[in-house]
């Protein structure tokens, strides 16, 4: 396929980062070596928590996340509607259940408001989650403070999805530092902040959640004498205790994380200001609405998403085939997950969260990433701007 003139997003790559993967790929280790603890100690040290768990992606994260707490057949999960599949199948994955809490129409993210309704009703059936995971929706925090206080008054864990988020902070502090909740998970998908290629990381404070998911990564397997149930056979001897996976990360992945994580701060910086930017060119648009950022949260801006308003949804599908055509790789960012064909089997229907759909409906992602230029930007901005006076 022709790749875009203009992508969505995009990995940057530099000498640096070449060089990482090569010295790697010259050592004895190509995986199970140094670097992996390297990359984790990194991202602990950056995020301020006490435990990194690196993993082949954020996916095999959200799953092994829910096993670690505990997550299995008869429990409840809820998620936003507004996320990759991902964020809802990790808890299928457990054989529990899933459902689903509307969004914030200003932001994509979950709505807390929302969330106290439904478990209200929820306790009164007496059919209260285990589990709760918002989604950081394209690099801002949830309200995190007040979905811990529904935590802590309901009973649920949280397991924060921050795929699209490292790099960016809440309340001062980053964004994984899980003051607010059990676990965090980042991805490192090459559209994503940073890039090891594929990967993903679990960030939490809880000493057993850390233990439990690194053997469940690699198979349910330990050979710490400390967890031996009999003495040792030899410097060969393991057990498998539990009915773990292979969702290792390797250390050519782990090299090149740890060299993109060098250059957060810069890729961050250049996100928002591209961001601002475009506010700016939008800000006397009055079709294009961009979502709002909230003044506790500074968002790391892995997409950069426009609301068009008062524009019929057929306008919108043609409004991305135009700038499509233009070399301009408009996307949208996300179909309600319960709308999914899969999940219309489990009884989900049409309205279920109405501002989800409302969002759905209104939604452009634009190009953003670290080394789109102020021309590129122009040039996007003027093509969206060009059809919608042509088409509203």
């Amino acid at each position: 396929m022709k790749p875009f003139k203009i992508p969505y997003g995009r990995q940057e790559i530099d000498e640096q980062d070449l060089a990482a993967v090569a010295n790697v790929l010259k050592s004895d280790w190509l995986t199970q070596g140094p670097v992996v603890p390297e990359f984790e100690e990194a991202i602990a040290k950056r995020c301020n928590v006490n435990y990194s768990v690196a993993m082949s992606n954020a996916t095999a994260a959200l799953h092994l996340s829910c096993l670690a707490l505990e997550v299995g057949p008869g429990d409840l999960v809820w998620t936003s509607p507004i996320s990759f599949v991902a964020s809802a199948n990790c808890a299928l994955y457990c054989g529990a259940e899933i459902d689903f809490v509307d969004v914030e129409l200003v932001t994509g993210n979950l709505c807390t408001k929302a969330l106290q309704e439904k478990l209200l009703e929820a306790k009164k059936k007496n059919k209260l989650p285990k589990v709760i995971i918002p989604v950081h929706f394209a690099g801002q925090s949830c309200d995190m403070a007040r979905i811990a206080e529904l935590a802590a008054e309901f009973n649920f864990k949280i397991i924060e999805d921050a795929s699209h988020a490292i790099g960016g902070s809440y309340e001062g502090r980053a964004i994984g530092s899980c003051l607010y909740s059990d676990i965090t998970i980042f991805s490192f998908h090459p559209v994503k902040i940073i890039t090891s290629g594929e990967g993903g990381v679990a960030t939490t404070n809880r000493p057993e959640v850390a233990k439990r998911l690194k053997m469940l990564r690699s198979h349910g397997i330990t050979s710490d004498p400390d967890d031996l149930t009999e003495p040792s056979h030899g410097p060969w001897y393991y057990q498998q205790q539990i009915l773990g996976f292979n969702y290792r990360l390797t250390d050519i992945h782990a090299a090149l994380g740890l060299s993109q994580l060098s250059k957060l701060d810069r890729f961050v910086e250049n996100r928002n200001a591209l961001a601002k930017r475009y506010d700016k060119i939008f800000l006397t648009a009055k079709n294009i609405k961009p979502l709002t950022i909230n003044d506790m949260c500074r968002s790391s801006y892995h997409l950069y998403v426009v609301r068009l308003l008062n524009v019929e949804i057929g306008i919108r599908k043609k409004c991305i085939e135009f700038l499509r055509s233009n070399g301009i790789a408009a996307h949208l960012h996300y179909i309600p997950i319960y709308l999914q064909p899969f999940y219309k089997k489990f009884g989900f229907k049409a309205g279920y969260c109405p501002i989800a759909e409302l969002y759905y409906s209104q939604a452009l992602t634009l190009p953003m990433y670290p080394s789109l230029t102020y021309s590129q930007q122009d040039e996007v901005s003027k093509k969206l701007e060009l059809f919608l006076i042509a088409n509203t």
